[in-house]
């Protein structure tokens, strides 16, 4: 059955609408999820779109002195870093009877299967065979025949990357400009968050760029019962108020940009652009950014992918930014960033209030609740609910049919639109082969529309001149970006910082 015959009416009937008084009766049938965007194994055609781009797969201090058994768009694998410091990302189960290599022993170059003795080269290679004396021969004949199944894999800045594709397919590692744009004193710190649920949703989430006004606002917490950072994490009313977005397509679909105008007081606005790179790649401008001073053209705070596990638990992993140079409030706090942690929002993550239940080590599995209701901290959760529960809680897959969007909304479809172009080949500058290309041509350093900006521009004198200033400074943000897309480092930075005073001047005029 192919992908359309799949999201055919008879797979997923059409939503009835009856819109009336206790009318639950009529909306209680659940259709089918959408599988041509949630379903990542191989042979889907997201999954296969996927698996021709770099993904981290986990952090570097998760390979220990053991194998580190863990699961990638549903393919059972095993990591280890060897004796001699190379990265292996073999699949899990032994070539040969297929015990699990979770279990092997890691040697100084490979990894020795612990039920027959077979050790394998990070490349698959079978690299010896422990047949009896006189019969060596025959055991280098049989090793000559046999291919552990294995991915290229590599570690940077605290986290192991991979590369799941067509070996001969294999693209260029998206080095954007250059360095992640990481001022001096500043550093990349890795995480990882497991999510219990669909990749989609927690993608969608990072597109969703309306959702801090209600989720991520105190005053929307129920008797102040909110613990530390959760709530109000950026300090400033700005956040609390609902932003003007603009969404514009970029690298010829590649990627979006997500431009918020959010306005601080009667004198400032703040421009925030967060840029969605096809397929799971979102750049984050800062998020504590309290519009109290002129800033512009403040870059890259958070680098996230968001990898599937499965069809049904993802990842939520990649860095932060931590350092002055970026965290101009000095609010971040390094010790927790990590595994399973993060500083700017205890919401993200399954786990809440490590002081009480104290932090997950490495060699702990994340937590995977069977019902997310049971855990001990519900309660707490239900008060100062955070993304983590409003994504997971849309259901162990979102039901797309059941959705009903505003145009707020816009940022989701947009970015979904652009996957189904891409993976369909109706957008071929997004296909695999024209996106390594493309990365390529800019020697795998692309400029990244990424940034967050402070501009003194006064409040209109009517409301409905306010919300037109605001849409027209947000798409000229964007615009004034796109032209500076063919420079590079301080030539482009110069350009756009004259450029956003200029327009920030246009306003007083």
């Amino acid at each position: 059955m192919n992908i359309r015959d799949k999201n055919s009416e008879l797979a997923n009937p059409p939503v009835v609408k009856k819109l009336i008084p206790f009318g639950g009766y009529h909306t209680n049938k659940i259709p089918g999820h959408d599988p041509e965007l949630t379903e990542v194994g191989p042979g889907t055609p997201m999954g296969e779109y996927m698996r021709r781009f770099w993904h981290p797969v986990c952090m570097s201090a998760e390979l220990t002195d053991t194998p580190h058994f863990l699961k990638i768009l549903c393919e059972e694998l095993v990591a280890f870093r060897d004796g001699s410091g190379r990265i292996g990302l073999l699949h899990a189960h032994c070539v040969h009877r297929g015990a699990s290599l979770e279990y092997g022993a890691i040697q100084e170059k490979g990894i020795k299967c612990c039920y027959h003795g077979m050790v394998f080269d990070i490349d698959g290679t079978c690299l010896h065979v422990p047949f009896p004396k006189g019969e060596e021969k025959e055991g280098e004949k049989y090793a000559c025949s046999i291919k552990q199944g294995a991915y290229k894999a590599f570690e940077r800045n605290g986290l192991v990357f991979a590369y799941m594709g067509p070996p001969d397919e294999e693209p260029p590692f998206p080095e954007w400009e250059g360095n992640f744009t990481v001022a001096e004193g500043d550093e990349l710190v890795p995480y990882s968050n497991f999510q219990h649920c669909n990749w989609m949703q927690v993608q969608d989430n990072a597109a969703d760029n309306f959702h801090p006004t209600a989720l991520h606002s105190a005053k929307n917490v129920v008797k102040g019962q909110y613990q530390g950072t959760t709530f109000d994490e950026v300090g400033a009313a700005s956040m609390e108020v609902a932003p003007d977005m603009v969404f514009v397509p970029i690298h010829q679909g590649r990627g979006l940009a997500c431009a918020g105008a959010r306005r601080v007081n009667k004198d400032r606005l703040f421009i925030r652009v967060q840029h969605q790179v096809l397929p799971n790649l979102s750049l984050h401008a800062y998020t504590s950014e309290d519009g109290s001073s002129k800033k512009l053209f403040s870059r890259f705070h958070i680098v996230r992918w968001t990898v599937p596990v499965d069809d049904v638990n993802a990842k939520m992993i990649g860095w932060r930014v931590m350092g002055p140079g970026i965290d101009t409030r000095g609010v971040g706090d390094k010790s927790m960033v990590g595994y399973e942690s993060i500083d700017f929002l205890e919401g993200q993550v399954a786990m809440r209030r490590p002081e009480r239940f104290g932090k997950y080590k490495i060699e702990d599995h994340p937590p995977i609740p069977s019902d997310h209701r049971a855990r001990e901290n519900y309660k707490d959760c239900q008060y100062a609910p955070g993304d983590y529960e409003a994504i997971i809680s849309q259901r162990p897959i979102a039901v797309h049919a059941l959705e009903n969007p505003t145009k707020f909304d816009a940022g989701v479809f947009q970015f979904r639109k652009m996957l189904r172009d891409a993976i369909r080949g109706t957008n071929q500058a997004a296909g695999p082969e024209q996106f390594a290309a493309w990365l390529r041509e800019n020697s795998a350093a692309p400029n990244s529309y990424c940034t967050g900006n402070v501009l003194e521009v006064p409040e209109a004198a009517t409301l409905e001149e306010e919300v037109k200033q605001r849409r027209h400074v947000a798409r000229q943000i964007v615009a004034i970006l796109t032209e500076s897309d063919a420079l590079k480092g301080d030539a482009r930075d110069s350009f756009v910082r004259n450029r956003f005073d200029a327009l920030e001047q246009s306003t007083r005029s």
